[in-house]
């Protein structure tokens, strides 16, 4: 990773130092910026490899991480700039689109009573953007840290069935390789913190949805988790507790598009994308990312339930789910087994291959207290070849 000189910010101002009063904020770890050296999306995009990102700006930094920043492309025909927002780089390439769409998403404070957000909460109503994120940050933040919750009783619903899936996908790997990991579609991050625990490798944890990356780097930087948990319709509890968790030395969260990922080829050994295949814009565009940032010899690990939604995902782009009257009978999992065979499919995606496969594993996630939406997981383990 480069650091451009000097660093004053666009008024001439010199980056301001880091105070006492700054040490429970998140921060941008310049270590994984480092070792993995991240290149301009953009830039990427157009060519084999990319232009690799500097800092241009610092205004505010703790103990050597950044908190607010903004990065640039080194490429003088570029010089596109990615902030770095509470800790958070967002290095996607349409990133105007991206805040354009997602304002409230990045804006968004985490830092209001409870009263106050139910209110807030209240006024804006059932469907706004607003609602949304809260029922998908409880649902997903329960999942990978109620299992921690003090107030969790023996009655309660047993979340972490997603650390259960990665725990069936790592022994299928059986030797995890050595070196950087990527988690694509980390959400809340704990599974880039079990990956970081089990392996002591340097991880990194990726997705697009912001306010689920803030709770993951909450916990990362200040050692606790804090979530909405949806009761009913329009009523939550604030839960907030403490979390320790080994290796997290070793990890970072950053904002990247699946389909577009800021690396150069052969940067990891390991990928792992849970749940993720049915959540993007183009899951064979997906495929081949993984493919292009896996070093040969490399493995991914993936789940998939297939619940496939328009919203997400075009039809079109859709693996199975549609045209039954094919010769798959619109199987996901016989379409995702022919792109990743050599030779099978004309839509295939050249570079991995399916090495190991297990099916109907659990994952349980919790809408309200009196609702939970059960899926039977599919997984694959490829190589990159």
């Amino acid at each position: 990773m480069r650091r451009a000189d000097p660093l004053p910010d666009r008024h001439g101002h010199a980056a301001r130092l880091p105070d006492s009063s700054d040490r429970g904020l998140t921060s941008l770890r310049l270590r994984h910026f480092e070792a993995l050296r991240p290149v301009c999306p953009v830039c990427r995009a157009g060519a084999a490899s990319g232009s690799l990102l500097a800092i241009a700006h610092v205004y505010r930094e703790v103990s050597g991480h950044i908190v607010e920043g903004i990065l640039h492309c080194a490429n003088p025909l570029c010089q596109r700039e990615y902030p770095v927002i509470d800790g958070i780089p967002l290095l996607i390439g349409n990133l105007r689109h991206f805040i354009s769409e997602n304002p409230l998403r990045v804006l968004l404070r985490r830092d209001l009573e409870p009263p106050l957000e139910s209110l807030i909460g209240d006024c804006l109503g059932s469907g706004s953007d607003f609602d949304h994120v809260r029922q998908q940050v409880s649902a997903y933040a329960w999942e990978h840290y109620g299992d921690l919750d003090p107030a969790r009783t023996a009655e309660d619903l047993h979340p972490g069935t997603m650390l259960g899936a990665l725990e069936a996908g790592l022994r299928a790997v059986e030797q995890v390789p050595p070196g950087p990991i990527l988690d694509v579609g980390c959400g809340c991050g704990r599974s880039t913190f079990d990956l970081a625990e089990r392996t002591g490798e340097l991880v990194l944890g990726v997705d697009l949805h912001y306010p689920m990356l803030q709770v993951a780097t909450g916990v990362l930087q200040q050692s606790v988790a804090r979530y909405p948990l949806r009761r009913v319709g329009l009523v939550y509890d604030q839960r907030e507790f403490e979390v320790q968790i080994r290796g997290r030395e070793n990890v970072d969260f950053w904002a990247c598009d699946a389909t577009a990922l800021p690396f150069d080829p052969g940067t990891f050994p390991l990928a792992v994308g849970l749940n993720v295949l049915d959540s993007v814009y183009s899951p064979r565009e997906f495929l081949s990312e993984l493919a292009s940032v896996l070093r040969p010899g490399g493995r991914t690990v993936l789940t998939c339930p297939y619940d496939w939604t328009a919203g997400a995902t075009p039809v079109e782009a859709w693996l199975g789910g549609h045209s039954q009257r094919s010769p798959l009978a619109g199987s996901s999992e016989a379409v995702l087994r022919a792109m990743l065979t050599p030779g099978a499919s004309p839509s295939g995606v050249e570079g991995l291959r399916i090495i190991a496969e297990l099916d109907d594993l659990p994952w349980r996630v919790r809408l309200h207290d009196r609702a939970t939406m059960n899926y039977r997981l599919h997984l694959i383990v490829a190589e990159r070849v």
